[in-house]
């Protein structure tokens, strides 16, 4: 492994918790959890609020048509944004086991949602489940007895998908089916060390892993080996490749995870790093 030593600048700071990055049009797109907005900043600091989510936005993603998707944490739908404001998409609180959270949506606008499992904070996390909506809004577990499933990725082939499973300490790697299916589940990568937040991936195929107990970014190749370490003074949240070359590393930290004490503090910050590989695959 490789401590990059790096000094990283910050881009924008005095958010509550910083979730679901994602470099659209030029811009950084994110949902200020514990804020309850989706905003938009841009590499010289000027931000906009895209949207406001009541129930806590998380996930971000785009339809092939340029409408965002967001899901919406604690009453468990995925919404869309339409020129009237927020849509439901689907309600899949039936399907998911808790709290909602991070999403990938396919080049076709499907989209898989991860969540909680239970109530972490009061005890052991529950398994759970990663559900696929349809673009017409139907849909249906694909994976589960998950450990939290948490960041998502999906190859530039679109045939993998990669999902984070934060309280098992691994990154496991499933085969996407044509109808969207999920098959051949296995360990990517196991981490020592680390507690897998938000990803993305490279250009390599190395994905890049936010680790809030070890404040690091790790840059993770299959099979677990960590080439590259950014350390950071806060929790690593979540990270996201873009930029003009998308070779800027978006990292997004935060003090605490809890919503009193993040609306208190306003501490948390998105900071900004050039690394040597580009983004690839979704988000």
């Amino acid at each position: 492994m490789v401590d990059m030593g790096m000094i990283t600048s910050v881009l924008l700071d005095g958010l509550c918790f910083p979730e679901g990055p994602r470099w659209h049009e030029g811009k950084l797109f994110f949902s200020d959890m514990h804020a309850d907005a989706v905003i938009s900043v841009d590499l010289d600091g000027n931000t906009e609020t895209i949207v406001e989510v009541p129930a806590q936005p998380s996930g971000l993603g785009w339809l092939p048509d340029g409408r965002l998707l967001v899901v919406s944490m604690t009453d468990r739908r995925l919404m869309r944004l339409d020129s009237g404001g927020l849509s439901e998409v689907a309600d899949i609180s039936t399907l998911a086991s808790y709290h909602c959270n991070d999403m990938v949506v396919d080049a076709q606008g499907r989209a898989y949602i991860g969540n909680f499992g239970s109530d972490h904070e009061t005890g052991s996390p529950d398994p759970a489940e990663l559900v696929l909506v349809e673009t017409d809004g139907r849909a249906r577990v694909v994976a589960d007895d998950l450990v939290f499933p948490n960041g998502v990725v999906i190859t530039p082939d679109g045939l993998t998908l990669v999902v984070a499973e934060t309280f098992a300490a691994r990154l496991s790697a499933f085969d996407i089916e044509s109808d969207g299916s999920l098959s051949n589940r296995r360990v990517w990568a196991q981490l020592q060390g680390a507690v897998p937040d938000g990803i993305c991936l490279d250009a390599e195929g190395a994905i890049w892993v936010a680790s809030p107990t070890s404040r690091s970014f790790l840059r993770v190749l299959e099979g677990g080996e960590v080439t590259d370490s950014i350390e950071v003074q806060q929790m690593a949240i979540a990270c996201m490749l873009g930029g003009p070359d998308g070779r800027t590393l978006f990292m997004l930290t935060s003090e605490s995870t809890k919503r009193e004490e993040c609306l208190e503090a306003r501490s948390a910050r998105i900071e900004i790093a050039q690394v040597a590989v580009g983004h690839a695959g979704r988000p």
